[in-house]
This record gives structure tokens, sequence and C-alpha cells, in this order.
């Protein structure tokens, strides 16, 4: 017998890659939902807080419960779905997609997405360095050390640089340091799917588990963390130009770096 839905399920949310792959791949291209509901708003609820439309809860596609222990992290979600025109576009809403992501996907496997984060610290950016041209090593250097610095005294992750793109191995003790960090950071609880989903996110797009992981510590407010990733980018651009479809895509990155931070910081025990 199917369960019964107890509240909205955002099943809009779920990708043709989660959906039947033969099913998705002759089905045409869904619209975009209409707008159902007037109002948007988060509310106490069993766990924590959750978004209600119209009075009723909303669930993530699994349904399971959209809840959260944070009254402001819950605002924001609700804000997204406040904010929809005549139709709902997943694409405008990041927050609410992590939050999905985090209790459907990130709760059942959380000891594999520690390990891929770490596996990120093993070639991470900021410890690969330009030899030349001296303006973009300069800027790498002014950006990065204070990071490496920070992965060494504080988390006691010693990292070993490289110049140019040639792997090199990290020490085990360094990587072992850094796994120590993120489990002590992600912890227990209901809100450990949420705080390794925000930093999953984070570091896949920097490309630095020590960028994301100072973020969600906030040792670097989010501003900081973006241009930190993005030094090379930026360098390129001010040299070569850019284009509009890379700055497009570039804005929709820092929206979803921004919902990550957001997340992370918002499910962390104050």
């Amino acid at each position: 017998m199917s369960k019964e839905p107890t509240g909205l399920e955002a099943e809009f949310f779920v990708s043709p890659e989660e959906r039947d792959p033969v099913k998705a791949a002759r089905e045409p291209a869904r619209a975009l939902p209409k707008r159902f509901y007037k109002e948007a708003v988060a509310a106490p609820t069993e766990g924590g807080y959750g978004v209600f439309l119209d009075g009723r809860p909303v669930n993530t596609p699994a349904r399971r419960p959209l809840v959260a222990p944070s009254r402001l992290l819950m605002e924001g979600v609700a804000a997204e779905w406040a904010g929809q025109g005549e139709t709902i576009d997943p694409a405008t809403m990041p927050l609410t997609k992590l939050m999905n992501t985090s209790l459907d996907g990130v709760a059942a496997q959380m000891a594999d997405v520690e390990a891929e984060i770490v596996k990120y610290a093993g070639s991470d950016l900021i410890c690969y360095r330009a030899g030349a041209p001296e303006s973009l090593a300069a800027a790498q250097s002014a950006a990065w050390d204070p990071l490496v610095a920070f992965a060494r005294d504080k988390l006691g992750a010693k990292f070993a640089l490289a110049e140019g793109v040639m792997f090199i191995e990290q020490p085990q003790e360094a990587l072992d340091a850094f796994a120590r960090a993120v489990r002590d950071y992600v912890g227990e609880g209901a809100s450990a799917p949420l705080r390794l989903a925000a930093l999953d996110v984070m570091t896949t797009l920097t490309g630095s588990a020590v960028i994301a992981l100072a973020t969600a510590l906030r040792e670097l407010d989010v501003a900081m963390a973006w241009n930190a990733a993005n030094i090379d980018e930026d360098w390129q651009m001010r040299a070569w130009g850019a284009d509009a479809e890379a700055l497009a895509r570039r804005a929709a990155r820092l929206n979803e770096f921004q919902a990550a931070a957001t997340l992370s910081r918002h499910s962390t025990p104050q």
C-alpha cells in the first residue's frame, strides 16, 4: 500500500536522473508547474520549523517533512516559495533544493559524503600555485596563504603546496586531521545531514574543501570565500574579458554557494 501524503510533496524538484531513466527519456521536457498557493510562511512544527503553503506543510520529494531546527533558515526557504510568480521554478530555489538533497539523499550516505569531501582536500585548489605570471601568483598567495595557515594552525592539517598542475600527494597525517575536522563540524543529530550537504556543495562549487570548511566555521565570510575560489577566473577575465554566458553561469553558482553557506550557518548549534 502506498504511503498517504501528509503534506505537499515538491515532486517537481526531482531531476530526470532521480526518476526512472527509461521513463524519463521517453517523457517530453516538463513544463514548470503553476503556482497553486497564495501564502508561504515558516512556522513551528514537530522537530523544529517547517514551511506551510496556505497552511499545509511542505514535504521533500521523498515525502519526508521539510523541517529544520532554525526559524531563520526556514524563513529563507519560505521566502523562495513566496517569491515565485505564476509558475514554480526550482532553479530559483537553491535553498529548498539543498534542503531536499540533505534530507532525502545525504542523510542516508553520511560516511560516503564525508569521504568525498576529504578526497577533495587531497587535491585542494589552494595547494596548486602558478609560477607565472607574477600578478596571478601574488593574488593566489594573498588569498590562499591564510587558508593554508588556517588548516595548519586550527585544524592540524599541514598541506603540501605545488607549482603548476602536476598532482602532489598530501601527507596522510594532514588528510586524517582534516577528516577529523570535518567530522567535528558535522557532528551528530538531526541537523548533521544539513551541515554535511552544505559543506559538500560548497566544496564542489569552489574546488576547495579547505575554503568550504573555513566558510562553514566562519573563518571566511561568503564574499571572501567566493573571491578566494575564483582567483584564477578573475585574473583570466581581467586579462581577456568575460562573456555574458560565463557571467550568468558564475552568478548561478554564487546563488548556490550562498544557499549552502546559509544552510551551514543556520543549522550549526550556537
